[in-house]
């Protein structure tokens, strides 16, 4: 499959480039497609979660241990100390606690949703080609410049990179609804959550060869 190659300034250069069609041009009926983006973004959540959650049980609480009122007689439940779940400032009950979120994937189903995830934005018309690009020093205003090239200064804006460029990285994290990524950290989840796509020709070859 062939996309055309823009420059910064939104133009197109006249070059076409070469997308590989068992990346970005699958066949999404075959197996099931659905099912195993949905395992690779529950894994990419759940190893994003601290896990660290915890609310004080019964036995934890501070409060005295005097019995409140009598076993039988007196007309309402047995709730023994302060500490009981039924009365306020008491234990909670079944509360959570710290826990490991992290699950296992194999790589072959990891690599798979990645392209599904790039066949489904390309699909969409979501993936715009850009020569490469660099910036002398970080700068935030000549980002924005780029994004209202390509209008996309409102939208989730995906930049993809063939390798890292400090200039550009402070450029673009400094924008809330944007975010740049090496090609090779690409991932289900961070293609699936973006409106737009820009990918430099250089990233475009590394996928090509390595995806």
């Amino acid at each position: 499959m062939e996309v055309a190659v823009y420059n910064i300034k939104g133009e197109d250069t006249g070059r076409k480039v070469t997308l590989n069609d068992d990346v970005f041009a699958r066949d999404l009926t075959e197996g099931n497609a659905d099912h195993t983006l949905y395992l690779d973004i529950k894994q990419f959540l759940g190893n994003q979660r601290q896990g660290t959650h915890k609310s004080k049980e019964r036995s934890e609480v501070s409060g005295s241990t005097r019995k409140l009122g009598r076993q039988k007689g007196g007309g309402g439940a047995r709730r023994g100390d302060i500490n009981s779940p039924l009365l306020k400032g008491g234990g909670r009950v079944f509360g959570p606690r710290p826990r490991d979120y992290r699950t296992k994937l194999n790589k072959k189903m990891k690599q798979l949703a990645r392209k599904i995830a790039l066949t489904s934005k390309s699909g969409k018309g979501a993936i715009v080609v850009v020569e490469n690009f660099s910036f002398d020093k970080p700068s935030t205003k000549e980002w924005m410049q780029i994004a209202k090239s390509f209008k996309v200064a409102d939208q989730k804006t995906l930049l993809v990179m063939n390798g890292l460029d400090n200039n550009l990285l402070l450029s673009v994290r400094n924008v809330p609804n944007a975010m740049m990524m090496q090609a090779k950290d690409l991932n289900a989840y961070s293609v699936l959550n973006t409106d737009k796509i820009l990918m430099t020709e250089g990233s475009v070859e590394l996928i090509n060869e390595n995806f």
